[in-house]
């Protein structure tokens, strides 16, 4: 698997993650279908907002689910590379994105929660533009508006939370 096709977690990320799954998939379930029960016994089922708004409950929970198998199966685990001071994923870059200071990680938003650090998926145009580069290196993404963004790399570090 390669960096760009999975997720970087930290161990501690990843525990988080698959505790929040386990929970999900079993008492949340378990917790989400008696509410639906609940309500379904108060009677006319389109005139029951709390009906409704536990289906509602149900989807988004699923949804989270479904997201949550996903980055655990695919998720790369453990510390960052301290390689080459190449980008790779569990990165933190400092870099001059058209024109502006900024400082992010390369990796997942899950890795960096509790911080105050914006994340860039290694996946994104902006985070497959740098994978591999150095500092000194420039590259260019493209903008959802079809313009080209220059991106020049002042720094590459490991993200140490």
């Amino acid at each position: 698997m390669s960096e760009t096709t999975g997720t970087w977690l930290t161990q501690e990320a990843y525990d988080r993650l698959k505790e929040e799954y386990e929970h999900l998939s079993s008492a949340g379930r378990a917790a989400i279908a008696k509410e639906i029960d609940d309500r379904r016994q108060e009677g006319d089922l389109k005139e029951n907002g709390g009906y409704h708004a536990a289906r509602e409950e149900q989807a988004k929970q699923e949804a989270r689910i479904q997201q949550l198998r996903r980055l655990l199966d695919t998720a790369h685990v453990g510390e960052p590379s301290h390689g080459d001071g190449s980008v790779t994923s569990g990165t933190v870059v400092v870099a001059t994105v058209a024109g502006r200071d900024m400082r992010f990680l390369v990796g997942s938003r899950e890795v960096a929660e509790g911080t105050d650090i914006d994340v860039f998926s290694a996946q994104s145009p902006l985070g497959e533009a740098l994978m591999g580069k150095k500092a000194g290196d420039q590259a260019s993404y493209e903008a959802p508006n079809g313009n080209q963004i220059a991106v020049t790399i002042v720094s590459v570090e490991p993200f140490t939370g």
